[in-house]
């Protein structure tokens, strides 16, 4: 932001808006949730200035469609998008799309997973190179820098050309020499013979990650935020996107030897679980990432290495919430912060986060708004039932602009930011996974209009349904917090599974695809008068108001056998 605007910034109704989201960070990694041995000050500072609230979910147990329920607001089967590589439909409006409406610029610093709608926007003329062809195919943002994170390179080329091509050049200006400084420097170890310690491989999670802490990518984004927002006329939504602590899990000293085997956990499983697995939930298990982390060794490697890379997330947010400050514009910036889901490290005899565990669908989520009006709630902890489909409402809200519950499927969480309500209105929250094009549903049988499940959980039990036609799982969240135990067949809880499939249907039956006339319109319809001549139903003309027939009385006509003809 030039140097005279962010102070009449401040003065404007109008916040700018810090959307902070990380990629794969646990909600019980940081330890105002809880964990006892990784201290992050800096985000638990954040916390004590606004709301940290505890039952916050996402939509989708993956990086992609999580994202786009977030950025659009609506539910995975609304928006389409369902797993990676899964474009979101050209026509579906994003967060950039409402707030740009409302008079707030958005804009985007690094991550998205966005696959764009190539084929649709080359149906509808869309240039990729166009102002409006960028944002469809960005999310609706426009783009300070976009980093997905991601170089990965294998015998048939690169998984995202465009991964990390700034950040790369940026690694050889300053001296990285490699044709991929990513993975060579800021995402591998270096050995005693110096050679190249691959962060693929889990067992070198344990090397320090071969790159000077300040050049790594964390650091780095938060570097371009900042340059952001130096340069930025508001009001704003800026969206910084971290990659991290997404793997390859490796981090850089002083991070590398923070933690160690006494710092990891106990996991959270049983060989009964295990032994008595749902088949589908097997599948799961016995993939090869489920099979590397129900081993000691990869826990003991992977684990402190995460917990390294948390503590560097949570000191570079000590950076910049300083900076904010110093700079003046700590009171003119909301700040959201967030994950789009995340990971088991061996939980449940599971990796990665694709079930529907809390380990991966529970987020952690902390609002700050520095209006006056969220004084009373400051430093409070929310216990609503919370989905990431309610920021895009939230900060439309924010930001001035009218409510659109027809495209909208979250709700505005401003009420409880400022102390007028304490729950949300909805008694239940949805999650949902397509694996229909991943090897687990090869494993299961499973076609591909029945490789998805569903989950629909309360304040005390969560039911997972598969479309296989497998029985369903259930657990009771408040009698086993750690869901070890699966109630799925329990007779006695068939009560329980009715109900909660009640939850499920009444959500399938929720009509989300009219999004093109708002509820206003719809309902004003209800009593309009016809003014264009529609009539239908009416016995006879005086039944009606003379003003709206007028058209149709008193005419006169020839005989239509007296109409000469040629």
């Amino acid at each position: 932001m030039k140097s005279t605007n962010f102070k009449a910034a401040a003065m404007t109704q109008k916040k700018n808006i810090l959307f902070i989201m990380f990629d794969q960070l646990r909600w019980d990694y940081l330890s105002c949730y809880g964990h006892p041995h990784l201290h992050t000050p800096n985000i638990d500072w954040l916390a004590s200035q606004g709301v940290r609230f505890n039952r916050a979910y996402i939509q989708s147990p993956i990086c992609g469609s999580s994202r786009m329920s977030t950025y659009t607001g609506r539910y995975v089967q609304s928006h389409g998008a369902s797993n990676n590589k899964i474009p979101l439909k050209v026509g579906e409006q994003t967060l950039g799309d409402h707030l740009r409406a409302a008079g707030v610029n958005s804009w985007l610093i690094g991550k998205t997973h966005m696959e764009a709608d190539a084929e649709g926007m080359a149906r509808l003329g869309l240039e990729p190179d166009s102002v409006i062809g960028v944002r469809v195919a960005e999310c609706g943002f426009d783009v300070f820098e976009r980093d997905d994170g991601m170089k990965p390179e294998g015998p048939e080329g690169s998984y995202d050309p465009r991964g990390a091509l700034a950040y790369n050049d940026w690694l050889r200006a300053k001296g990285y020499d490699s044709d991929n400084p990513w993975h060579d420097f800021a995402n591998s170890g270096l050995d005693e013979d110096g050679t190249v310690r691959s962060g693929w491989f889990l067992k070198n999670s344990a090397y320090a990650a071969n790159i000077d802490e300040p050049d790594s990518e964390t650091p780095y984004l938060t570097s371009r935020a900042m340059a952001f927002i130096e340069q930025a006329d508001g009001p704003w939504c800026a969206h910084l996107s971290y990659i991290k602590p997404h793997w390859p899990y490796i981090v850089p000293e002083p991070y590398a030897s923070m933690f160690g085997p006494e710092h990891i956990l106990p996991v959270v499983r049983t060989e009964a679980e295990r032994q008595q697995a749902h088949p589908v939930l097997k599948a799961f298990m016995d993939t090869p990432v489920g099979q590397s982390f129900s081993r000691e060794d990869v826990r003991n490697a992977v684990i402190p290495a995460y917990m390294g890379l948390i503590k560097q997330v949570d000191d570079q947010m000590g950076r910049l919430f300083d900076w904010l400050k110093d700079t003046g514009r700590w009171d003119s910036t909301v700040i959201a912060l967030t994950s789009d889901h995340g990971d088991f490290l061996g939980d449940h005899w599971l990796g990665e986060k694709t079930f529907f565990y809390d380990q991966s669908v529970r987020v952690p989520l902390i609002i700050y708004d520095p209006s006056p009006e969220a004084d009373a709630t400051r430093g409070t902890v929310c216990d609503a039932l919370v989905e990431s489909i309610d920021l895009a409402p939230t900060f439309l809200e924010m930001s001035g602009g009218a409510a659109l519950p027809h495209i909208l499927e979250g709700e505005s969480l401003v009420p409880l930011l400022h102390g007028h309500a304490q729950q949300t209105r909805r008694d239940y929250v949805i999650c949902e996974y397509d694996y229909s094009g991943a090897p687990v549903a090869r494993l299961t049988g499973a076609s591909v209009t029945e490789a998805t499940m569903y989950m629909v959980a309360d304040k005390r039990y969560k039911l997972i349904h598969f479309e296989t036609g497998d029985r369903p799982m259930l657990f009771d969240l408040e009698n086993d917090p750690e869901e070890l135990t699966d109630l799925g067949s329990s007779r006695a809880h068939a009560d329980v599974v009715s109900a909660l499939y009640e939850k499920l249907h009444h959500w399938a039956r929720r009509v989300s695809q009219r999004t093109t006339i708002n509820h206003d319109s719809l309902i004003a319809r209800r009593s309009q008068r016809s003014t264009k001549g529609i009539v239908i139903g009416v016995a006879d003309e005086g039944d009606m108001d003379a003003e709206l027939t007028v058209k149709y009385r008193d005419r006169s006509a020839k005989p239509w056998q007296m109409i000469k003809r040629p």
